[in-house]
């Protein structure tokens, strides 16, 4: 099963792709979408839209996993991390691909153990339990990788109790 993993945001989004298959999992790609501040809102999201679709299209996941939103102090910025979200979830969507939702202390979890995790916790984790050379860069991408990350821990637990 392919996963994709995502942090949203509207200047810089997070994606990850693991693949599980026999017990073990291999990370297919991971990045970030970028787009200018500057930029006006329609445009970012229509990018985000656009080039998570195209890799949704090279890689044709079975689930999107996305972090959920949560209480920010800015409720503006809450409201314009919900348009990032709805952007996402319509790519995903349109193509037939699942949504699940994640809350981001369940990922951290997931991810460390613990849902305090600092995001230099989480990029470390995830070198270690996907058997990454590298530490996974920007914290965007890491943090992508742990959603997909718990999306399939959970998916493996929910097999156990059927």
């Amino acid at each position: 099963m392919i996963v994709l993993g995502v942090d949203p945001g509207t200047a810089v989004t997070g994606y990850a792709f693991l693949e599980e298959r026999a017990g073990k999992i291999t990370v297919l790609e991971y990045g970030v979408v970028r787009s200018r501040a500057s930029d006006p809102l329609p445009r970012r999201l229509e990018k985000i839209h656009r080039e998570l679709g195209v890799l949704i299209d090279t890689y044709s996941p079975k689930v999107l996993a996305l972090e959920s939103i949560f209480l920010a102090k800015f409720p503006q910025s809450a409201l314009i991390l919900g348009h990032a979200r709805g952007a996402i979830m319509v790519a995903a969507q349109s193509r037939g691909v699942a949504v699940e939702e994640y809350a981001p202390r369940l990922v951290k979890k997931a991810a460390v153990g613990h849902g305090g995790a600092s995001k230099e916790q989480v990029a470390a984790l995830m070198q270690s339990h996907l058997k990454l050379r590298d530490l996974p860069k920007p914290a965007d991408a890491a943090d992508a990788l742990a959603v997909a990350f718990c999306h399939l821990l959970h998916a493996k637990s929910a097999k156990k109790t059927l």
